[in-house]
């Protein structure tokens, strides 16, 4: 606190006041709260102007050296569906403010917290498979990483829609791979705390889970309907990661499978491989060395594809990476790329438009490993020689892609907007919260919130969310309500009409917090 004291006597008079209630705290709801909530998986909670003042400092640092909020792609490179990265006026919003001393200005003017949810989004779906209850190996200094192998039990094949990984305890589990084996040969791998992957090669990876990540739904409507094919009998494998210091606490991850109706027609068909390999490459120690993939090997691409997302995957000693295209004509395709490698943030990054890889085009990815003392993350202390391998202390090179064979129109599709409306069109529960009604639920073009009567006359801020806890738009915000109804047209705060898909209503009511999930359709 001594150096926030020092910056604060040299900061120049003309700085704007910046309070929690007015300018900040949308900022952390947004941007931190997806973690830092009381049942998520970072170390403490940043849902209130109590927990977020006290961290001033540590919260400085953090974004000044932009470690959080972790967000590992460059935003100059491509545009990603869920960014969770600040954007310069926020970073200097919330720069300003820890540096003036954290006022909080009007505490009537808090805008209500996001809602998260504990449980499902989207309901009981088609099918769930879950992993025995397992107590986490992870000991203040090391990691644990298993892997489970389930039979699905699935009796015919079927066309997945939507993918919802549920953690069993959200606050040890850093993430999980979901894959599919068809072949049923994959193994289940608690025993050495290193397992980063299925045994089996025929197995495929089909989603993954992080702090803050939604369902994976692929658009599922008129203008564009995608799924990808789960196989009879095939297994399920988890690929789970605990963290340092969650040595004996339970978890029973589960992931639920929204399927399309059997024999459900116009699905355009959505794989997920391992486009970029390299199983060929030596890390010798005490060297930073530069290692390549390219696909195909010798020509281009055979048709147009469109790709969905890109998952970059490395290990310990990986420090940077990068992927691309080189079309036959036309500028390099710039598909992602990671500055700042960190292993224990991962995920798959859907493009917020579909990309056009043309016939002919070459996929490439350039990576580096820093296999010297200078890598804080190398396991090894001397570094020993690496190579390619399945365990987290050897290493890998791979690109994940989502994708399906091209059609005329598919860049100009809004992933975003399609994939939330999927989010509706499968949602198959609603929490109820006697405190506040919506009528009608769902709705269309507009619809009722119904306050308590002691809202009357009372200081009232309401908000509505979307799932990933982004605010949408500001309902009201007075210190004296006239009547205990609230309109919402179904509109964002810039005036356009969003998405059809789930909302949280959330209403802060004299200082008490309320929350009503809502449905647009």
């Amino acid at each position: 606190m001594k150096k926030l004291l020092l910056l604060c006597t040299l900061l120049p008079t003309f700085i704007f006041a910046q309070t929690w209630s007015d300018d900040v705290a949308s900022i952390v709801y947004n941007k931190c709260t997806k973690c830092h909530n009381a049942g998520g998986i970072a170390p403490f909670p940043l849902s209130s102007y109590n927990e977020v003042s006290p961290m001033a400092s540590a919260i400085y640092d953090a974004i000044s050296q932009d470690r959080m909020p972790p967000w590992p792609p460059s935003n100059t490179y491509n545009q990603y569906v869920h960014d969770r990265s600040l954007s310069a006026t926020e970073k200097t919003t919330l720069q300003n403010w820890l540096l003036n001393g954290t006022p909080e200005g009007n505490s009537a003017n808090t805008p209500p917290p996001p809602v998260f949810s504990s449980g499902s989004i989207l309901g009981a779906g088609d099918l769930t498979v879950k992993i025995p209850n397992y107590l986490s190996k992870a000991t203040a200094q090391n990691d644990d990483y298993v892997c489970f192998a389930i039979p699905s039990g699935l009796a015919q094949n079927r066309i997945i829609k939507s993918i919802e990984i549920i953690p069993g305890n959200r606050q040890i589990v850093h993430h999980a791979l979901i894959y599919a084996d068809p072949t049923g040969t994959s193994v289940t791998d608690t025993v050495g705390s290193n397992c980063a992957g299925p045994s089996s090669s025929s197995a495929t990876l089909l989603m993954g889970y992080t702090p803050g990540a939604s369902p994976m739904t692929l658009p599922s409507g008129s203008s564009l309907k995608l799924g990808m094919t789960l196989q009879a009998n095939s297994q399920i494998l988890f690929a789970m990661h605990y963290p340092a210091g969650s040595f004996g606490q339970l978890d029973s991850t589960k992931v639920i499978f929204h399927f399309y109706p059997s024999g459900e027609s116009g699905v355009r068909q959505v794989t997920a491989a391992p486009i970029l390999q390299n199983w060929s490459f030596n890390l010798p120690a005490n060297q930073i060395t530069n290692v390549n993939a390219q696909y195909p090997n010798t020509g281009g691409l055979p048709t147009n594809i469109s790709l969905l997302s890109v998952f970059p995957h490395m290990h310990l000693l990986g420090e940077s990476m990068r992927v691309y295209g080189i079309p036959p004509v036309g500028d390099t395709l710039k598909l992602i790329h990671i500055p700042h490698w960190d292993f224990h943030w991962q995920d798959f990054y859907f493009f917020k438009h579909i990309q056009k890889l043309p016939t002919g085009t070459v996929l490439k990815a350039n990576g580096v490993f820093n296999n010297t003392t200078g890598n804080t993350h190398n396991p090894n202390n001397p570094p020993l020689n690496v190579s390619a391998g399945l365990n987290t202390t050897d290493e890998m090179f791979l690109t994940y892609m989502h994708y399906m064979n091209y059609q005329t129109g598919d860049e100009n599709f809004d992933m975003e907007a399609l994939m939330n409306e999927s989010l509706m069109q499968i949602s198959e529960e609603e929490n109820e919260y006697a405190e506040i009604k919506v009528f009608p639920n769902p709705f269309e073009s507009s619809t009722q919130i119904q306050l308590p009567d002691f809202a009357v006359n009372g200081s009232v801020n309401a908000c509505i969310y979307d799932v990933q806890g982004n605010r949408i738009k500001q309902l009201v915000q007075t210190n004296h309500l006239d009547q205990p109804q609230i309109n919402w047209n179904g509109t964002n705060d810039q005036n356009e009409s969003v998405c059809k898909g789930i909302y949280f209503v959330s209403v802060n009511i004299n200082g008490v917090f309320y929350t009503k999930r809502v449905f647009k359709y």
